[in-house]
């Protein structure tokens, strides 16, 4: 079946793949936090890139995908940048917050005024917040005799991308408006070309340079999932080609890395895409519990580095269980109380700014 009818609505599997990704990070970051060695990430020895990238790239694939939809539906870069807008930062802020006000201040080693008088601290609260200039890693006294010294929440380094994809994205979209009537195909030939070229400099930073750019891994990840949206009528999902596709991920696994890299680059969206409509069912009744996975990935990892602190010594499989536990429940109460009532106003609050807008001196 096209991949453009099954694209509608939202009877999808997305929210039950985003919590597994999320999960799935956690336990990645579990064998680093708790030992002190990022190598020990699971696949990594095996296929050159561990669980947790992997989720991580189904977070971009989806996000690639959706957000392209979104905009294309709204036909407006003001109502798809606040609906972004509002997706992300709510959420983030209040971690933020709790990180530097609550976690930080109770864990810290220093006395608590050198800790708020440390710029540092404040360093921590504005750049994780707006996310406008990277991420900080470090609040001061915090985490320092963890295996994993210092991290306070490693798991933001991707959302700084995320920004950029989105603008990159909305930027593209605006200025193709100056093409009027030719918008939309030069759109579609814009973010193929996107995809197809970052996706060959990465084949040629792998196989030639020997450098590894996180940035463009998730450019091209981001991008296929938007070219997958704007190709979607010629896209088929089918029992064959999901089965063809994963025979060939796993035989590159067992004969070579490199040959995964290729495979895995290959296959990755539409195996997701598969994944996310063609399968049915009570897998559907996941829908019904609510979108947890973004307060899980942002939660995790100072979830995970408060309980090593708690208990030194603690196991991977204990940290994985209780770090679980712990962060589904954050995750419940972002969605319930921050995030869901964040997306509930986002077209009032896009028709608000619009009307002020309006009032503006021209």
């Amino acid at each position: 079946m096209q991949l453009a009818q099954l694209a509608t609505g939202r009877d999808n599997n997305y929210n039950l793949i985003r919590m597994l990704a999320a999960f799935a990070v956690l336990v990645s970051h579990s064998f680093a936090l708790a030992t002190g060695r990022p190598d020990t990430q699971p696949l990594q020895a095996a296929l050159g890139m561990d669980l947790g990238n992997m989720a991580v790239d189904a977070f971009f694939i989806t996000s690639g995908f959706l957000v392209t939809g979104s905009l294309l539906a709204r036909q407006s870069a003001l109502d798809f940048l606040v609906a972004r807008i509002l997706r992300i930062y709510p959420a983030l802020i209040v971690v933020v917050l709790l990180s530097v006000f609550g976690l930080g201040a109770v864990l810290t080693t220093l006395p608590l005024a050198d800790y708020f008088a440390d710029p540092l601290t404040y360093r921590y609260l504005w750049k994780c917040a707006t996310l406008i200039w990277g991420v900080a890693y470090n609040l001061p006294g915090v985490f320092d005799s963890n295996p994993y010294k210092g991290a306070v929440n490693g798991s933001l380094w991707t959302m700084p991308f995320e920004i950029r994809m989105y603008a990159f994205l909305v930027i593209a979209w605006a200025l193709l408006l100056l093409t009027r009537a030719r918008q939309a195909p030069l759109f579609r030939v814009a973010v193929v070309a996107a995809c197809g070229i970052s996706g060959l400099l990465l084949l040629r930073q792998h196989f030639v340079t020997g450098a590894e750019s996180k940035g463009l891994h998730l450019f091209f990840m981001f991008f296929t999932g938007a070219a997958f949206h704007l190709e979607k009528a010629r896209i088929r999902l089918h029992h064959a080609g999901f089965a063809g596709a994963l025979a060939a991920l796993v035989i590159a696994a067992v004969i070579d890395r490199d040959l995964f890299f290729i495979a895995y680059l290959l296959t990755a969206a539409y195996l997701l895409f598969y994944l996310a409509y063609v399968p049915g069912g009570a897998l559907r009744g996941y829908n019904r519990a609510g979108d947890y996975s973004y307060g899980f990935y942002i939660y995790a990892f100072p979830v995970q580095q408060t309980l090593i602190a708690l208990y030194p010594g603690i196991s991977v499989a204990a940290l994985v269980l209780s770090a679980g536990a712990i962060t589904l429940g954050c995750a419940m109460l972002s969605w319930h109380l921050v995030e869901r009532h964040a997306l509930a106003v986002k077209d009032r609050s896009a028709a608000a700014i619009r009307r002020a807008l309006q009032l503006l001196p021209r």
